[in-house]
């Protein structure tokens, strides 16, 4: 049956489900006035169903990772993708807030695990030197749910209703995971035990990488999660417009994705350099250039998102490179880290804004790319010749 299969053919499977896992996640984000309106409770209130869910999956996610890593890769899959599918149909139609938000904890708790499991899935479908570019393919899926999942649930809840805009989440979940079940080949490789996939935490290089993705994810989110209101207020721009742009910051994402393949597997480590440094310059455009004029921000959101989104296949090689022998248990350790970051990003950002007005959160951001440059520079210099050495077996 694996022989029968074309790996290209299960690829589309795998972005739909990492797309429809990014749109349940953040999809709550552009339905937030509706859910207020509906169960009579506070924004702030309204946006713990984010927060708790991001703080879930980095709670929870190295261990649970840990423990379905014993279980056949096809059927934690489909599981998954088919608890994200009910979860959302009994969420569309929770009587109360309280339901609602409890109906969002076991979909967290699986975030990592089908996540991991996904990219490990992918990468099993191509030949090792095709690695970069499968990790590449299945990235484009989490960039058009980070991207794309809010407007989309806003639009249908807008043009259909509240509970149209959840159940077009479920519907996604859904044909990815009977997609999964019909087209990916059993995976029957033996499962490594917990002891050899925990001894990875014994590795001062796995830690650098972890610091250094929560603080590159830090250094994203600072600015990211104020982008609608930065170009609101410093540059003029309208509603519809920022709108737009927010797209155009996606289609950037996803051609940054792809070009991030090529080169990281040309060059992992000048890769990982380059892009806090490249992003410090995306930050500085948007902050020198910024104006109400759509024609000179089309170019200057078109390079933020590319170099923005990049990030996340960037940091994800690097840090499954330094433990490739427990490369699942890695990936977990990446969204942890990652979801942290977003976390503390838009915190750290916030406190910023207080304290130096929007312009602060370029600040913010330029401080924790510099701190990330740091991190990477120093495990380059110390473990420079094992990154190296794994550059033909990741990409």
């Amino acid at each position: 049956m694996t022989g029968s299969i074309k790996p290209m053919s299960v690829m589309p499977f795998i972005m739909l489900g990492l797309f429809g896992l990014y749109t349940l996640e953040l999809g709550v984000v552009g339905i937030l006035p509706l859910i207020v309106e509906r169960f009579g409770v506070t924004v702030a209130q309204a946006g713990l169903l984010m927060s708790l869910f991001a703080f879930i999956v980095a709670a929870c996610g190295p261990f649970l990772v840990l423990v379905f890593s014993r279980f056949e890769r096809k059927k934690v899959l489909v599981g998954a993708l088919l608890c994200f599918s009910l979860c959302s149909v009994l969420s569309a139609y929770a009587p109360n807030y309280s339901t609602l938000m409890a109906l969002r904890i076991v979909p967290a708790m699986l975030h990592p695990v089908f996540f991991s499991a996904a990219f490990a899935a992918a990468i099993s479908l191509c030949p090792r030197e095709r690695a970069a570019h499968a990790t590449t393919v299945a990235f484009i899926g989490t960039t058009l749910g980070l991207v794309f999942g809010i407007p989309i649930t806003a639009w249908v809840a807008g043009r259909f209703s509240y509970e149209t805009s959840i159940l077009f989440c479920a519907v996604a979940t859904f044909l990815a995971g009977l997609g999964l079940w019909l087209r990916l080949p059993r995976q029957v490789a033996a499962p490594e035990s917990f002891a050899s996939q925990l001894s990875i935490l014994r590795k001062p290089p796995v830690w650098l990488a972890i610091i250094g993705t929560l603080l590159v994810f830090t250094t994203k989110f600072a600015v990211y999660s104020y982008a609608a209101e930065y170009l609101k207020s410093q540059t003029g721009l309208g509603g519809e417009t920022i709108s737009l742009l927010l797209v155009v910051f996606g289609v950037g994402g996803v051609l940054g994705n792809m070009l991030a393949g090529r080169a990281l597997a040309r060059h992992l480590v000048r890769t990982v350099l380059l892009f806090p440094i490249l992003l410090s310059l995306a930050y500085g455009m948007l902050y020198c250039f910024g104006s109400a004029s759509l024609w000179s921000m089309l170019p200057i959101v078109f390079v933020w998102g590319a170099i923005h989104t990049s990030g996340m296949v960037i940091t994800q090689m690097w840090l499954t490179s330094a433990a490739p022998e427990a490369h699942s248990f890695a990936t977990s350790l990446y969204v942890s880290a990652a979801n942290a970051g977003i976390a503390i990003g838009a915190w750290v950002g916030g406190l910023f804004i207080n304290a130096y007005g929007l312009p602060g959160t370029i600040a913010c951001g330029l401080l924790f790319a510099a701190l990330s440059l740091l991190v990477i520079v120093v495990k380059s210099l110390l473990y420079r010749t094992r990154a190296e050495a794994l550059v033909p077996q990741t990409a």
